[in-house]
């Protein structure tokens, strides 16, 4: 019964309980999303640093060739001699090395040349057609290949650069090979292909001196990944391949912390913005149930007359403030798990990163949960307790 009147009252008052309801869940879905985002970026970035101790590019900004070769999301730092990384590819000390060259897309999507190691490294399996054997031929990641709708045995032309527009390598056209299982990583977005591949669509066959010396010049490659057998390499080499050679080595575990740190302070600051936000629909719940209490006296009065006790009195004004907490809590949840879609598809585009909206975080998002509970306990406490000292004979007598 007590259930029952407490939803009546709710629902009679529609634009106070829509003011409660509508801050309730704004903050909670704010917060819902924070934990997941923060969650789910931190695993995709240490997942597809799996296997990498240190990165040998290009020297420029260390946290831009993380970026570039490790991720996929921003452009490379430049190129390097084939011939020199290979001597460093060789070293005692390195258990695997995974060299990358790119320059070109399709789509959008990014075209990779590298070895089958890459694709080991992320478990990836070919479930249509076959693994590229020969110069051209490649691979397809999930998503390319359900975005492009690309078939084994099409071919293709490659756009230079990063942009979907640009200019179009159609002396050389790229045939499907095969198509990647899903993985979850970042392979779902890459097309791939051998090393070969890339220097053959580069290839300059002009006749003028400038064409004809960029012919000649050795083979690049934009970075290369690596794994070292001995770990006190990873400390070493950054500094000897500094003052030994015009490369760079970067370990993507100082760069990604670097970058947590600083993705860490926007969470932070955004998390204080919603938690203001709950405080505000506290008091908003608090100034709803407590202004109610003069025009529920007679309700109130009624009720005890009917043999309620003081207590399921409180308790009604309490559970009244409970069930808008629960109402801004589902809402809420909702709501951060329909801006993670949103923010799932702008990441594809611009990153080729993408969230789990239907993932649940049990521990975080039961701590949201009795914080939101908390909240409309408290706002509910002086209202409540004002219920329960009520004088009914006054009541009456007044009326």
């Amino acid at each position: 019964m007590i259930v029952k009147l407490a939803w009546r009252n709710i629902v009679y008052k529609p634009l106070n309980t829509a003011l409660s309801v509508i801050l309730l869940a704004t903050s909670v879905g704010i917060i819902t999303l924070l934990v997941l985002l923060q969650k789910q970026f931190e695993e995709q970035f240490t997942n597809n640093a799996d296997g990498v101790d240190l990165v040998l590019g290009a020297q420029g900004s260390p946290l831009q060739l993380v970026l570039s070769s490790v991720y996929q999301v921003d452009a490379p730092t430049g190129n390097i001699d084939n011939d020199s990384a290979q001597v460093w590819m060789r070293h005692p000390f390195v258990q695997k090395a995974i060299p990358l060259a790119y320059g070109d897309n399709y789509l959008g999507y990014k075209m990779v040349g590298t070895t089958r190691d890459y694709l080991d490294k992320f478990q990836a399996q070919v479930v249509r057609g076959k693994m590229f054997a020969q110069s051209l031929e490649v691979v397809l990641g999930h998503n390319v290949a359900q975005k492009s709708q690309l078939q084994v045995g099409q071919t293709f032309y490659s756009i230079h650069g990063e942009a979907k527009e640009g200019e179009k390598h159609e002396s050389q056209p790229y045939k499907v090979a095969g198509v990647l299982a899903p993985t979850g990583k970042l392979i779902d977005n890459l097309i791939v292909s051998n090393i070969a591949s890339v220097w053959a669509v580069h290839e300059t066959h002009g006749t003028d001196e400038a064409h004809e010396h960029e012919h000649e010049s050795p083979k690049e490659i934009t970075a290369v990944l690596l794994k070292f057998r001995n770990k006190m390499a990873i400390m070493m080499w950054p500094r000897v391949i500094a003052q030994n050679t015009k490369m760079q080595a970067v370990s993507p575990a100082i760069e990604i912390n670097r970058l947590f740190t600083l993705f860490g302070v926007g969470i932070e600051s955004l998390t204080y913005l919603a938690l203001g936000i709950m405080l505000i629909s506290g008091i908003s719940i608090f100034i709803a149930l407590y202004n109610r209490l003069k025009e529920r006296k007679y309700e109130f009065a009624l009720l005890r007359l009917q043999g309620a006790s003081r207590f399921q009195i409180m308790s009604l004004v309490l559970l009244e403030s409970l069930i808008l907490c629960v109402l801004g809590f589902c809402f809420g949840t909702i709501i951060g798990r329909f801006a993670l879609i949103w923010i799932s598809k702008l990441a594809q585009d611009d990153f080729k990163i993408g969230f789990n909206p239907y993932e649940i975080i049990w521990d975080k998002e039961i701590w949201i949960l009795v914080a939101t509970l908390a909240i409309g306990m408290v706002s509910a406490v002086l209202p409540a307790v004002k219920a329960y000292q009520m004088n009914i004979s006054k009541i009456l007598a007044n009326a």
